[in-house]
């Protein structure tokens, strides 16, 4: 399994991968800095990290899934080398774990990055106007517990739009299933039974009410990690992609 997770990194690190992972936190950073530059009056280090991990939450993170799940799945389906691939003395199920793994770990690095730039753009705008410096004590722990609930909450959505993207050829479906989800996320954001739908299961987090981020943690966790050992297995019994 090693073996075939360091062939996949190498993929990756051929790719535009490393592009994606630093350009979507960063493009929350860079509104960030300039939003907190236009304000008159400074607010808290909770309130400010809260603002941005829940635009991550809200679409960018739905939509870097989306991207990331199309470009893991056309490095293979681009060149047709699944064939060859499936005929390695290797277990099919490891080639795809391994496409798995790696894009649960790079959205768990993007949330995480995610979170650092924001505060840095935060540090870097008070610096420019000290009179919006955030009040009161940064909780790293706090903030690095929330992104980890998100990553969490997202494994269901990963889990679908991986599969998808592995199971068509074409990357259309896929990606019309990313921008469909992260659509009716957003113009369904206030409806109650939104914290069932996978898409909004990151945002979740950030409920006020416990029953919600509780339920979404619990199903997009636990149901997405079995969805993705489900996928995996799927994928891996099919003789034709």
């Amino acid at each position: 399994m090693l073996a075939v997770l360091s062939v996949e990194l190498r993929k990756l690190n051929r790719s535009l991968a490393a592009v994606l992972v630093l350009a979507a936190p960063s493009l929350i950073g860079i509104f960030t800095f300039f939003a907190l530059l236009r304000n008159k009056h400074p607010s808290s280090w909770e309130t400010l990290l809260q603002t941005s991990t829940g635009i991550w939450a809200f679409f960018m993170l739905p939509m870097s899934v989306t991207a990331l799940t199309a470009l893991v799945a056309q490095m293979e389906h681009g060149p047709r080398a699944w064939d060859h691939l499936r005929a390695l003395p290797v277990a099919r199920w490891k080639l795809y774990a391994a496409k798995a793994v790696c894009v649960v770990v790079l959205v768990a690095i993007m949330t995480a990055l995610n979170a650092l730039i924001a505060w840095a753009a935060i540090s870097g705008a008070a610096a420019l106007k000290p009179a919006v410096a955030p009040t009161g004590t940064l909780d790293v722990a706090k903030a690095l517990l929330l992104s980890g609930k998100m990553v969490a909450a997202a494994l269901l959505m990963i889990a679908i739009q991986l599969w998808t993207a592995l199971r068509f050829s074409s990357f259309v479906p896929a990606l019309a299933l990313g921008i469909g989800g992260t659509f009716f996320s957003v113009v369904a954001t206030s409806a109650k039974q939104g914290v069932f739908f996978p898409w909004q299961m990151p945002v979740n987090m950030l409920a006020r009410d416990a029953w919600r981020s509780e339920t979404a943690l619990a199903l997009g966790g636990g149901l997405g990690a079995l969805a993705l050992i489900a996928a995996v297995l799927h994928l891996a019994r099919r003789e034709v992609l």
